[in-house]
């Protein structure tokens, strides 16, 4: 009798410690400096799964490429070599042709609408065309254009014989298709190329090129809502399916279409506060297009919708209704260019 109560007893106080989840300690990574925005939403996005899962996940943020460069941030979650990465899928032009979409020209006006409506857009095609990680989120920052170093881009032929380092492969077809070249980089490196005569100019968002010191070598600044640029997170497919049910709800609460909006916003009030930024450096010339400078500017865009869609149609999705739904959805959450 005393040894079937003991073993009761023992059974009794260890089941507890079975039924606990096991914890996680997530590297989550990305490779702008720690002082840009994207590093609080990040902290702000470990500490919330933390919350949910009970203390159970926790997050280290890893940023200013410690673990990586910029360009390797997909594989290094399908790898492993971090848990949750930031990725700019446009680094890597024609391996994620369908969510190029969001780098079209003249397609969305707003960081925290575009970012959930091109989230909200993208979930049915990201299991495909990111297969080899769990899909996060994806969002954008604010719209913006071309800043460059020894000449005004007012009109689409200015661009002819400016090497210019391009935000995405969209991008990069755009100079090119204008008479451009492009030179490639991340965006940390960028300040040097310019400065080094590398690079006469680049397309890069206003905030972000005050805090990467692009301010102090370029002059003209178009104030124009030119392109925005995708971005996703990512998480280790190993990792995630290692967890329980309640963790991997956890994780999926935060891998939302709202939480897209929030880092989206976060980040697109940064950029915002960067124009003024710049208008009050003597050393620089902000200008605005006229209406029929951008319509010319339009115009010249218009191949680059067909060079997309031949890029979708390639990846198995049919590009002309997949345009519309994403503009139906920028337009669901106010964020569909005029």
């Amino acid at each position: 009798m005393r040894t079937a109560c003991l073993a009761l007893l023992l059974a009794t106080c260890v089941t507890p410690a079975f039924a606990q989840d096991k914890t996680f300690d997530l590297k989550i990574s990305h490779w702008v400096p720690a002082s840009h925005p994207l590093q609080k939403s990040l902290e702000d996005w470990a500490a919330a799964v933390e919350k949910d899962s009970g203390g159970t996940i926790k997050g280290k943020v890893f940023p200013a490429q410690q673990l990586g460069k910029a360009f390797d941030h997909y594989d290094m979650a399908r790898d492993g070599i971090a848990d949750v990465t930031y990725v700019n899928p446009g680094y890597q032009p024609g391996r994620f042709p369908i969510v190029g979409a969001g780098e079209l020209p003249f397609l969305i006006s707003d960081a925290k609408g575009g970012s959930m409506g091109l989230d909200a857009w993208y979930r049915k095609y990201a299991e495909k065309e990111m297969k080899d990680v769990k899909y996060c989120l994806a969002f954008v920052h604010s719209p913006s254009s071309f800043h460059s170093r020894t000449k005004k881009i007012v009109m689409p032929e200015d661009v002819k014989g400016l090497k210019i380092r391009p935000a995405h492969a969209t991008m990069a077809n755009f100079v090119t298709s204008l008479g451009g070249t492009n030179v490639q980089s991340s965006a940390p490196e960028v300040r040097d190329i310019i400065e080094r005569g590398v690079a006469d100019g680049v397309t890069f968002p206003w905030g972000s090129l005050v805090l990467f010191g692009i301010d102090k070598v370029t002059k003209y600044d178009m104030e124009a809502p030119l392109y925005t640029t995708t971005f996703v997170f990512v998480i280790n497919k190993d990792k995630y399916n290692a967890m329980s049910d309640k963790q991997k709800a956890a994780i999926d609460k935060n891998c939302s279409t709202e939480m897209a909006g929030v880092v989206g916003e976060h980040w697109g009030k940064f950029e915002d506060a960067g124009v003024d930024k710049v208008k009050v450096e003597s050393s620089h010339e902000v200008y605005k297009l006229t209406p029929e400078q951008t319509a010319a500017w339009k115009k010249a865009a218009e191949p680059l919708v067909k060079t997309w869609s031949d890029g979708a149609k390639k990846a198995g999705a049919d590009p002309d209704a997949a345009l519309a739904d994403l503009k139906a959805s920028l337009k669901k959450y106010n964020a569909l260019a005029e």
